[in-house]
């Protein structure tokens, strides 16, 4: 880890309002990061509908959340934050309070409109990250805030799951509305800045649409959906590995493990005097993906898992800080939105396709179609930005400030990250 610095971290806790922010960034995440898991559970163990049924619930709340972001951003550029989290703190309550009592056809409609105004915990703590945080120290309060999504993972499902068996699913499902609720009315009293004062000084009329879907920002967020591709086909690929072996039993081990892994990359990208292009980061990622399907034991899995591991946490640091610097900070809500949606859609592809591949070929398979979707897209991706800065000169202002945001990191950073 030669060249790795804590100055950067340092910066990042000292500023005001940024420890406060994560503080309320971590605990307002677990119950989201719950939502998943509760509604899976609620459908198979309390509607008795089979784990189909209870993807096609999570696929239309997904598509309800993927469409529903940047709209929600877009409000928040417009309005401010309070009038988005009204809407979005009672619109999660009504929906967590109704769903539990719903029959299975009604509950999907319902699910894509909860989808929708899905209180978006996770794209307001990034933009108030940029708000708060100075550009020279976003990576380092990125790639903080990456690590707390990794801890809000490990600690939500399980919360969930432990509720669930002690209780039942819809008592569950209740407490998870209760606490998300709770999370908007937090988020809504702490109101933390979308704005610096810098931008607040400098803000004019609000930019057009045409301004945050840039061709740059495309490649950004096409890229972030592979990552999350590749991020959920592992999910799926590692319970299925347990159980050819049969060891479902250590899942939590592995999972633990992945998630500690991604904890020290995280710490380590933040700490690093350099940054890496999101596009490169997620083809590592691919590449070190393919051959964790050999594995055939939960310890050779724990091994295999490591070199992808370490990435996970700062290719999402590295998409978010990019995005924050490549849109003004008028549309940066809506842009932050679209990451959201990026992250959501990559997520909801990633996870049926494995599937479907894991089914019918195997681990090795599974592990392999994750690792080259990811390859394949970032790789895409960097041919079109080497040609794009190659020819004509790219546009200028806010929208646009520099190439160097997603181009291909030089050589000399590659040790660091290997290390």
């Amino acid at each position: 880890m030669g060249g790795m610095r804590l100055e950067p971290y340092r910066h990042v806790f000292a500023l005001p309002g940024v420890l406060r922010l994560l503080a309320v960034a971590l605990l307002a995440r677990v119950p989201a990061t719950a939502v998943g898991i509760t509604l899976t559970l609620h459908v198979v163990g309390n509607l008795h509908r089979g784990y189909g049924a209870a993807g096609l619930v999570g696929a239309v709340s997904t598509i309800g959340m993927a469409l529903g972001g940047p709209v929600l951003g877009r409000l928040v550029d417009r309005r401010g934050l309070r009038p988005m989290l009204l809407l979005t703190t009672a619109g999660s309550a009504v929906f967590w309070a109704v769903a539990p009592v719903l029959p299975y056809p009604v509950l999907l409609p319902v699910a894509f409109l909860g989808g929708a105004l899905t209180l978006p915990v996770f794209s307001v703590i990034r933009q108030s990250l940029a708000a708060l945080v100075p550009q020279q120290h976003r990576r380092a309060a990125y790639s903080i805030d990456s690590m707390s999504v990794e801890l809000s993972f490990m600690a939500g499902p399980a919360l969930a799951v432990v509720i669930l068996t002690n209780t039942s699913a819809p008592a569950t499902m209740w407490g998870v509305g209760v606490a998300l609720t709770l999370a908007g009315i937090g988020l809504y009293a702490f109101n933390p800045p979308v704005h610096s004062a810098e931008e607040h000084a400098a803000a004019g009329a609000p930019a057009g649409r045409h301004r945050v879907l840039t061709p740059r920002l495309v490649l950004v967020l096409v890229a972030v959906a592979g990552a999350t591709f590749v991020l959920a086909g592992t999910d799926v690929g590692i319970v299925a590995v347990l159980r050819e072996a049969n060891q479902l039993s250590w899942s939590g081990v592995v999972f633990i493990a992945w998630g500690a892994y991604s904890l020290v990359g995280g710490f380590v990208y933040g700490a690093l005097p350099r940054p890496w292009s999101p596009l490169v980061l997620m083809t590592l990622l691919g590449l070190c993906t393919m051959p964790v399907g050999l594995a055939g034991e939960w310890h050779w899995l724990c091994l295999l898992i490591a070199p992808a591991g370490f990435l996970c946490a700062p290719v999402i640091a590295s998409s978010s800080d990019t995005i924050s610097r490549m849109v003004p900070a008028s549309v940066r809500g809506e842009a932050m939105g679209w990451h959201g949606s990026a992250l959501t859609t990559g997520t909801s592809l990633g996870a049926p396709a494995v599937g479907f591949v894991l089914d019918r070929y195997g681990a090795s398979w599974g592990f392999a179609l994750a690792g080259i979707v990811g390859v394949v897209v970032s790789l895409l991706a960097i041919v079109v930005v080497r040609h794009r800065s190659g020819g004509a000169t790219p546009p200028g202002g806010p929208a646009d400030p520099a190439p160097a945001a997603i181009a291909v990191a030089a050589p000399a950073a590659a040790p660091a990250v290997a290390q």
